[in-house]
C-alpha cells in the first residue's frame, strides 16, 4: 500500500472538509482508508447525517446518487464515474411505467440498486436489509417489486401481499457458482454458510442464513460458530475479517463485482484535489426521488 498517497488523502480530506464512505464490497485498501464502511442503508444514513460538506463515495453510481438525493447541499464525489451497476441498468422509466399501467392498484417498492430517475417513479426504496419491512409498511396489499427478481422472490416468500416481480438480476450474484459453494462447504464442514438474497433460491437452500451485508455482520456477532462461508461479493469477507479477527472467513460462489473494484487510492486522491467528478441530478428528478429514498432510511432495517 502506498503510504505517501494515503497521507496525501488524509491531509486533503481535512483540508476539503470531506468524509470518505466505502461499501463493504470495496477493495481492502479502500475500506481501510474510509471513515465509514457499510451497506447501502448505513451509508445512506451516514451521508444524510454527516456534517462534512464533501462526501467521497467509494461504491457504484447509484449509491453516490442516493447520497446526493439525501444531501443536495453537499458535494458528492464518485472517484470513478464509470463504476456502474448492471442491475441498476436493467430498469428504465418507460418500462416501469408500463408495468405500473398493468397493475394500477400496486405501489412500487424499488431496490436502491436503481437509477435516480426510476426512484422518482416509485413509492419507496429499500435495501436488502429492510426490503421486507418496507414492503410490509407500504399502504397497499399489492406491490410492484423491482428490479432484482431474486430479492423480490425472497421477500414474496415472507409476505402475504401480492407482489409483482421485475425480471432483473445482479449478474455477479445471480451466477453464483453453486458447485464452488458445495466444495467449500465440504472442506469447511463446521462452518456456517451466509448468502445474500440476490443469489438464486437454490443457493438459499444450502445456507444457514440469507442476509444482506449488514445482517451478516450482526449474525456473526451473535453466532457461536468460529468459521463462516460468505456467499456474496468477496469484499465482504475482508470486512468481516476486520471486524472479527478471532473468526475465520472464506468466500463461496466466486462472486466478484468488477465495478466495485474500479475505485483506487489514486482516483480518490485525484477526486479530492479537483472535487470532481461530482454527482449532478436534475432538480425535479432529485426532489421526486427524495420521498422514496427517505421512506427507506426511516425503516429500521
Amino acid at each position: 500500500m502506498d503510504n505517501g498517497i494515503i497521507s496525501e488523502i488524509l491531509e486533503l480530506k481535512d483540508e476539503k472538509d470531506a468524509v470518505i464512505l466505502a461499501h463493504s464490497y470495496q477493495p481492502p485498501e479502500i475500506q481501510d482508508i474510509a471513515d465509514h464502511v457499510g451497506d447501502s442503508l448505513q451509508l445512506s444514513r451516514t451521508a444524510a447525517s454527516t456534517r462534512s460538506s464533501v462526501i467521497v463515495f467509494c461504491g457504484v453510481r447509484f449509491m453516490a446518487e442516493t447520497a446526493h438525493i439525501l444531501s443536495p447541499e453537499k458535494t458528492v464525489l464518485l472517484p470513478e464515474p464509470e463504476a456502474g451497476c448492471p442491475l441498476a441498468d436493467c430498469i428504465e422509466v418507460p418500462a416501469l411505467r408500463s408495468m405500473q399501467d398493468v397493475y394500477p392498484d400496486a405501489l412500487t417498492v424499488l431496490y436502491v440498486n436503481s437509477p435516480a430517475d426510476v426512484k422518482a417513479e416509485s413509492y419507496a426504496c429499500c435495501t436488502s436489509a429492510n426490503a421486507l419491512e418496507v414492503v410490509e409498511s407500504v399502504p397497499s396489499d399489492e406491490i410492484i417489486f423491482a428490479p432484482d427478481r431474486n430479492l423480490g422472490t425472497f421477500v414474496s416468500r415472507k409476505s402475504d401481499k401480492t407482489i409483482h416481480i421485475w425480471n432483473g438480476a445482479c449478474r455477479c450474484h445471480a451466477t453464483a457458482d453453486i458447485q464452488n459453494i458445495r466444495a467449500v462447504m465440504e472442506e469447511w464442514s463446521d462452518a456456517e454458510l451466509l448468502v445474500h438474497p440476490e443469489t438464486p433460491p437454490e443457493v438459499w437452500e444450502l445456507a444457514h442464513a440469507v442476509l444482506g451485508t449488514g445482517g451478516m455482520i450482526k449474525h456473526v456477532a451473535e453466532s457461536s460458530s468460529q468459521r463462516f462461508i460468505i456467499g456474496t461479493e468477496e469484499g465482504m469477507a475482508y470486512r468481516l475479517k476486520t471486524l472479527y479477527p478471532d473468526r475465520e472467513f472464506r468466500t463461496g460462489g466466486n462472486i466478484y463485482c468488477v465495478n466495485m473494484k474500479k475505485i483506487t487510492l489514486q482516483k480518490i486522491l485525484d477526486s479530492l484535489k479537483k472535487l470532481e467528478p461530482a454527482i449532478e441530478l436534475d432538480t425535479e428528478i432529485r426532489e421526486k426521488a427524495y420521498a422514496a429514498v427517505a421512506r427507506m432510511t426511516e425503516i429500521t432495517g
